[in-house]
């Protein structure tokens, strides 16, 4: 589930969180029971509105199940997902 960094201009806290994506946080009631935090003496239904970050860059090399190195970048039909510079994903296979 991808994080999110929300803020809240009531009590000027930045809190992240994890949650789907089409889920919806607007106030300061949800974003605390999302948080497992108290809300302390920030009303409930004050609004809260999500900051744009940047997301952490993840190497291919470090996922579990990194995809295939394509060889002098370019389109294989032996691996057709590969492709350096972005053509070939528009050629028929």
């Amino acid at each position: 589930m991808p994080s999110y960094d929300y803020l809240c201009k009531a009590n000027n806290r930045v809190i992240e969180v994890r949650h789907r994506m089409n889920e919806k946080v607007g106030t300061w009631g949800q974003l605390c029971d999302l948080a497992g935090i108290e809300p302390g003496d920030t009303p409930l239904d004050a609004p809260v509105e999500k900051l744009i970050t940047g997301g952490n860059v993840i190497s291919s090399a470090s996922l579990k199940n990194p995809e295939p190195a394509c060889a002098g970048g370019s389109c294989n039909t032996a691996m057709p997902a590969c492709c350096g510079g972005g053509a070939c994903a528009m050629e028929d296979f």
